[in-house]
């Protein structure tokens, strides 16, 4: 009698949670309620088995349960209980099933009038390329990808030239406009995962995936990976940006383009200090697990770094000067930074990569 009751509870106890748990849709910000209506449709047809199931469990505990003068019988075939347990579960799989592909097959369908831009996933950032005024994006290749060409686009293609490299890992796109984001990964698997959009799709070494959307709200929301791709996983962030189309236009117009001349909406602008450093370190990775505001991360914040005296393991100090920058980005291991694990991996850099990114350090006040 405890065993059903304890059962009935877990039933009771599971409804009360699900139905009072903060943890539940975020509100959609996209058109994809269909996406919503798919999810619902499994988590009712699962709640309704898992709470038969256990108050089956809990009614033939109570009904079968040793009695004096009672044997149970045994029976090996019961086909009538079987044809009913083969259909219930083909209709349960069918009905889970079915919404899901149909969504799953308007998603990678996009409209005709939907914009472009691809999405680099690398560990651990998020890199972002548009077409530009020619509204074609240039051919790449993976022999062409380095520190300044993360897309690996061809420098020999006409389109590519006024490809538009977004600079930082911040995507903007336009209110209520349908967009066709294409996604590609460097090295491991990635998924690239907005929750307000119910959007998300595997980024798969090799390959070229895709969905698309129309944003419906205004907003900044953030870019998750949601897939496990290494120790800075959980620092792989961005963030899409929905804002009008003046805005977007104005935005865009200030976006560098492949060939390097001026920006995609023709204007141009000094060089900020240690702009070429950051895209270094952008294409790194190592803003993943550098922060640059001071906040606590898988590595040494490089806010107010250069300069300062480092504390390392074993108790001794260091001064961060350019020959400590050198030694630890080429070498993590010889001298581990206190309280911070022992994970950086190697970080070969050319001279002139080098001094650009410690140029970058330098600047992070």
């Amino acid at each position: 009698m405890a065993l059903a009751i304890s059962l009935i509870l877990i039933v009771l106890g599971a409804i009360i949670f699900h139905w009072l748990s903060p943890w539940w849709l975020t509100p959609i910000a996209s058109n994809w309620q269909a996406m919503d209506d798919a999810f619902m449709i499994t988590l009712v047809i699962c709640a309704v088995l898992f709470i038969v199931i256990h108050l089956f469990v809990a009614y033939a505990v109570v009904k079968f349960r040793h009695r004096e003068g009672h044997r149970a019988a045994a029976e090996s075939h019961n086909r009538k209980l079987e044809w009913w347990l083969i259909g219930g579960t083909s209709v349960g799989i069918v009905a889970m099933l079915a919404p899901g592909l149909h969504v799953y097959a308007k998603l990678i369908d996009p409209p005709p009038n939907a914009s472009v831009f691809e999405v680099m996933g690398k560990q651990w950032d998020w890199h972002y390329r548009l077409p530009g005024k020619d509204n074609k994006l240039g051919a790449t290749d993976v022999r062409f990808i380095n520190a300044t060409n993360p897309f690996g686009i061809n420098p020999e293609d006409p389109a590519g030239q006024d490809d538009v490299l977004v600079d930082g890992n911040e995507m903007h796109i336009p209110l209520n406009q349908p967009v066709k984001v294409l996604l590609r990964a460097q090295d491991v698997l990635h998924d690239y995962y907005v929750p307000q959009f119910r959007t998300r799709m595997n980024m798969v070494p090799g390959l070229v995936t895709h969905f698309w959307l129309t944003p419906t709200q205004v907003g900044r929301f953030e870019v998750l990976c949601a897939q496990l791709c290494g120790v800075g996983h959980s620092n792989m962030r961005s963030a899409v940006v929905v804002e009008e189309q003046a805005a977007y236009q104005a935005w865009l117009a200030k976006q560098p383009t492949f060939s390097g001349k001026g920006a995609a909406g023709g204007v141009g602008g000094p060089m900020e200090p240690g702009k070429q450093g950051r895209l270094i370190a952008q294409s790194k990775g190592c803003v993943a697990c550098h922060s640059v505001d001071g906040t606590a991360s898988v590595g040494p914040s490089w806010k107010g770094l250069f300069g300062k005296q480092e504390a390392l393991e074993g108790g001794a100090t260091v001064a961060v000067d350019e020959a400590y920058l050198k030694q630890a980005i080429n070498d993590p291991k010889a001298t581990l930074v206190k309280g911070y694990p022992n994970i950086m991996p190697p970080n070969p850099l050319n001279d002139e990569e080098m001094a650009a990114v410690i140029d970058y350090i330098k600047t992070v006040r």
